[in-house]
């Protein structure tokens, strides 16, 4: 089953984006069921089955075309510019949601529900919430004083702005990575991220030897890290307790 499985999602994985050009994906959007670039596409991923499952189940191989051309040509049908994020990620979820029912269909199995819902991985699942969005917002919070002045000074200065919400997901990514970190006990991974933010923002800082803006970001880095290393060693304490 594990096998049959593996191979599903590596066509998937190489057909859907190693072996698909972007002139291929632009031309897909453009024609739609027209573009012979769909039919392309369809044409990778059925020598990819037929070779990896080496022709045997080819009840697979075939619910497998079909159903990946459906949800593709709905897809390119419904995508408009605002929804074009939404829609691969539903495309995405729908692919593997049919590579699932096939392996289920091919050898049942059971899911865990209990063990998704333990109190470890309930634990788990809270304090990476907190560690992302729930920080995001005290930061915000916290910082909300001197976030008018900064702007402010940047109108003054004539300097731009930055990528929408660019801040925000650099800060949930980087607090992941130092919550993982904790957990695997990587402490000095903690400080490569450190130099390498450092390094990153040095130029920003020194251009415009801007104090504030130098206060600002010190704050924001330290609440930032301060906050995912506390949610870290929570999780390591609670773990042992439950």
């Amino acid at each position: 089953m594990t096998a049959i499985a593996l191979k599903l999602i590596l066509v998937h994985f190489i057909a859907d984006f190693a072996l698909q050009p972007s002139h291929w994906v632009a031309h897909k959007f453009k024609h739609k069921g027209k573009s012979k670039y769909l039919y392309y596409h369809i044409g990778v991923h059925l020598v990819l089955l037929l070779v990896l499952l080496q022709f045997n189940y080819l009840w697979m191989v075939g619910i497998t075309i079909v159903t990946h051309y459906v949800i593709d040509l709905v897809k390119l049908v419904l995508t408009t510019k605002k929804n074009t994020r939404w829609l691969f990620v539903i495309d995405q979820l729908l692919h593997v949601l049919v590579i699932a029912l096939l392996v289920y269909f091919y050898r049942p199995y059971t899911i865990n529900w209990d063990g998704l819902l333990s109190p470890r991985m309930l634990l788990l699942v809270s304090l990476i919430v907190f560690t992302t969005y729930v920080s995001a917002i005290l930061i915000k919070m916290m910082l909300a004083p001197y976030i008018q002045e900064l702007a402010d000074d940047e109108v003054e200065s004539g300097e731009g702005g930055s990528l929408k919400n660019a801040g925000r997901y650099i800060g949930m990514l980087e607090r992941l990575f130092v919550f993982g970190f904790i957990l695997l006990q990587q402490w000095a991974a903690i400080g490569l991220l450190i130099a390498a933010k450092s390094v990153f923002r040095f130029g920003d800082l020194n251009k415009g030897k801007n104090r504030k803006l130098t206060e600002y970001v010190l704050i924001g880095t330290l609440l930032s890290f301060g906050l995912a290393i506390l949610a870290g060693m929570a999780y390591n304490y609670l773990i042992k307790v439950l």
